[in-house]
């Protein structure tokens, strides 16, 4: 797929406290305008929102994955709703970083079916029992719940721990590798990718639809935030990227098939995955290289082992700096004692 497809939003965050402090900044500006692109079949992705957000509807519903920042809240649904005036019914968080769980708590807030009661829907049993009032049903792996649990400021005296504290908290943790279920006619998937961008990141497939929705473990336009203070890893971030492509199809001459929603980032195909992959593999192989002779970090620095990649994945705005994602693979690479260059 060519680049010009769809220049899309800014980057990955570059560390836990900057990932805060940036959201925070965010949420005190105008949420951006938001842009809506059908992937296939009855999914849809939606830009701008703060991470990107994947959303598929049919006669059961909606279902969203990630809810983008939480000034955009408000905005990201009244896109949605001009996808589907059906009740959402489904949150799939793919990790815990507020650019992506930020509007869990509005969403939760919504009543279950916008529709409500009326009697031509009462009178119609079929529909009654294809379309009850459900409430919002918010899933994560478990390290999720535990990380955002973890995030909420302490108690003020006198303040109790009810569920206006909790709300938007992940309700249907898994920790299991796979969590599976049908909804809207087709399979979906989720798969714990573990300790990659984080220790929590799920990667959604639509199989029907043939779209992965990855979350901040792809980031085209930009370097990877392998979160080490949230138990990410480089192993585990090139370990996600090629369960990725075990799951993508490319189309004919290797341009389309299975579409991949990034957590930032434009729409992708497997041959973008297969590049930003590399990269990551070539960096870190660099860095191991300079390790293994001795090289101190300010040296690994100093010899820009980026530099050919630079121009493609740092812009001004970009929150993964050159340097970072040297300095995240070097901690994580002295972290796990490596001796020699690991293989892909």
């Amino acid at each position: 797929m060519g680049r010009a497809m769809h220049k899309a939003f800014p980057a990955s965050l570059a560390a836990a406290a900057v990932v805060v402090a940036a959201v925070s900044s965010r949420a005190q500006q105008p949420p951006p305008m938001l842009e809506t692109l059908r992937v296939q079949n009855n999914v849809y992705a939606i830009f701008g929102a703060g991470g990107n957000v994947t959303v598929q509807v049919g006669t059961d519903g909606v279902l969203v994955v990630d809810t983008g920042l939480a000034s955009s809240a408000g905005a990201l649904l009244a896109e949605i709703r001009k996808l589907s005036t059906g009740p959402i019914r489904f949150i799939v968080n793919t990790h815990a970083h507020p650019d992506h769980v930020g509007g869990n708590a509005a969403f939760s807030g919504l009543p279950p079916d916008p529709r409500g009661v009326t009697p031509d829907r009462a009178a119609n049993a079929a529909a009654a029992i294809a379309d009850p009032l459900q409430p919002l049903n918010i899933i994560a792996h478990e390290n999720v719940l535990n990380r955002m649990v973890k995030a909420l400021p302490p108690l003020q005296p006198g303040q109790t721990g009810g569920s206006e504290r909790l709300r938007g908290m992940p309700i249907d943790e898994y920790f299991a590798p796979t969590k599976d279920m049908h909804f809207n006619g087709e399979a979906i998937v989720l798969y714990h990718e573990p300790r990659a961008h984080t220790d929590g990141d799920t990667v959604v497939l639509f199989r029907g639809s043939d779209v992965v929705s990855a979350g901040d473990i792809f980031t085209p336009d930009a370097y990877p935030f392998i979160d080490l203070a949230a138990g990410g890893s480089v192993a585990g971030e090139i370990a996600a990227l090629n369960h990725i492509l075990q799951l993508a199809v490319p189309g004919h001459t290797e341009e389309g098939g299975t579409y991949i929603v990034a957590g930032h980032g434009r729409l992708c195909d497997e041959a973008d995955v297969v590049e930003f992959r590399d990269m990551i593999v070539i960096v870190r192989d660099r860095v191991q290289d300079m390790i293994n002779r001795k090289a101190t970090l300010d040296q690994i620095k100093g010899a820009r082992l980026t530099r050919d990649y630079d121009p493609e994945y740092v812009t001004p705005t970009s929150f993964v700096k050159a340097d970072q994602f040297v300095e995240a693979i070097y901690n994580d690479l002295r972290r796990a004692g490596l001796s020699g260059p690991p293989t892909r």
